[in-house]
C-alpha cells in the first residue's frame, strides 16, 4: 500500500488528484487541512514528513489568484509559494521520499514566447509583468526538483498545465478566471431573462483550456512513468512537461460555446474598449504525447461538466 500525500487537496487540481487516486486499491491518500498543517512553516512540515512515512508527494498546494490579486499582493505571492515549495521538497528529501510531482503553471514562459510554447522556452525571455513574482516562484520549484535530482539522485518531476477549469473552480464574480466567470455571467443572464451579455475584448485572442480531471490524470500518468522512459524524454536541466490539449480556440468561440451550454438565447456583444491580453497562448504538448498521454474531455463536454458542478454547488457562490 502506497502512502501518497496530496498537498493542496482542497484546491481544484488537488481535489481532482484525490478523486482519481481514490479509485486505486493500492493507495492510501494522506491529506492535511491548512489548520492541521501550515505548509509555510518549515518545522511543521519537517515534523509531518518525519512522522508520516510518505511514499509519494503531489505538490499541488499554491497561493493563486488573478491579475488584480497578483498585482496587489506580489510579495505574498512570491514569498508564500517559495516557502511552500521549499519546505515540502526539502523535507521530502530529508525524509528519504524518492518520488514527488510538482505542479507549476504556463505563466513560467516568457511573455513573447514562440507559439506553441515548448519546454525549451523556459528562461529565454522576459516574463509577463502582472504575475512575474508568481512565475518566478514556479520556476524556482522546477529548478528545486531538478537540483535535488542532480545532487541527490531523487526522482522529482514537474508538470506545467495550460488554463484549467472544472469542479471546485473559483466562480467569484470579480476574482475568477475566464471560464467560471463566463459560466456564471451567462447563467445569471438566463435567470434574469437578459437580452444581451457583454464579453470583454474583441473575442479574437486564442486560448487553450484543459478540464481539471484530465490534468489530474496526466499528473498521475507522469508520476507513474518508468524512470527510464521519463529520463529518455526529458533532460536534467529541462525536466518539466507541458500538459494541455494542443488545441486552442478564439475567445469568441469560447463565449458562444458557453452560451449554448447554458441555454442563453439572447445576444452576445464584445466590448472592444476592454483589453485583449496576449494574442495567443498555446502549449506544445509533443513531449507529453510521446510519453503516452492525451486528453479525453472536449471543451464542450468539459464546460457541461463544469456548469453542472456550478449548479450543484452554487449556494456557496452567492454574495
Amino acid at each position: 500500500m502506497k502512502r501518497v500525500f496530496v498537498a493542496g487537496h482542497s484546491g481544484m487540481v488537488g481535489s481532482a488528484i484525490v478523486r482519481q487516486l481514490g479509485h486505486e486499491d493500492n493507495v492510501e491518500i494522506i491529506v492535511r487541512t491548512r489548520k492541521e498543517l501550515d505548509l509555510a512553516n518549515q518545522q511543521a512540515v519537517f515534523e509531518f514528513f518525519k512522522n508520516e512515512k510518505i511514499d509519494q508527494v503531489y505538490l499541488a498546494a499554491a497561493k493563486v489568484g488573478g491579475i488584480v490579486a497578483n498585482n496587489t499582493y506580489p510579495a505574498d505571492f512570491i514569498y508564500e509559494n517559495l516557502m511552500i515549495q521549499c519546505n515540502i521538497i526539502h523535507s521530502a528529501h530529508l525524509a528519504g521520499i524518492q518520488k514527488l510531482l510538482f505542479l507549476g503553471s504556463s505563466c513560467i514562459y516568457p511573455k513573447l514566447a514562440e507559439q506553441p510554447m515548448s519546454e525549451s522556452a523556459l528562461l529565454t525571455g522576459t516574463l509577463e509583468e502582472t504575475n512575474e513574482p508568481y512565475a518566478v516562484a514556479k520556476i524556482a520549484g522546477i529548478k528545486l526538483c531538478e537540483s535535488y535530482n542532480r545532487q541527490y539522485a531523487r526522482d522529482y518531476r514537474s508538470v506545467m498545465p495550460t488554463n484549467l477549469y472544472g469542479a471546485f473552480d473559483n466562480f467569484h464574480p470579480e476574482n475568477s478566471h475566464v471560464i467560471p466567470a463566463l459560466l456564471r455571467r451567462f447563467h445569471e443572464a438566463k435567470l434574469n431573462n437578459d437580452k444581451e451579455v457583454i464579453a470583454w475584448g474583441s473575442g479574437k485572442p486564442m486560448r487553450e483550456f484543459l478540464y481539471v480531471d484530465d490534468m489530474a490524470a496526466a499528473s498521475i500518468h507522469v508520476m507513474e512513468l518508468d524512470k527510464v522512459i521519463y529520463d529518455e524524454n526529458t533532460e536534467p536541466m529541462l525536466s518539466h512537461i507541458n500538459v494541455g490539449t494542443g488545441v486552442d480556440c478564439t475567445i469568441r468561440e469560447l463565449v458562444e460555446t458557453v452560451a449554448k451550454v447554458i441555454g442563453f438565447e439572447g445576444e452576445v456583444k464584445f466590448d472592444t474598449t476592454k483589453p485583449d491580453g496576449a494574442p495567443r497562448k498555446l502549449m506544445n504538448i509533443n513531449r507529453l504525447e510521446s510519453l503516452g498521454w492525451k486528453h479525453s474531455i472536449s471543451l464542450k463536454d468539459g464546460l457541461e461538466l463544469a456548469y453542472k458542478w456550478f449548479l450543484d454547488n452554487q449556494d456557496q457562490f452567492r454574495k
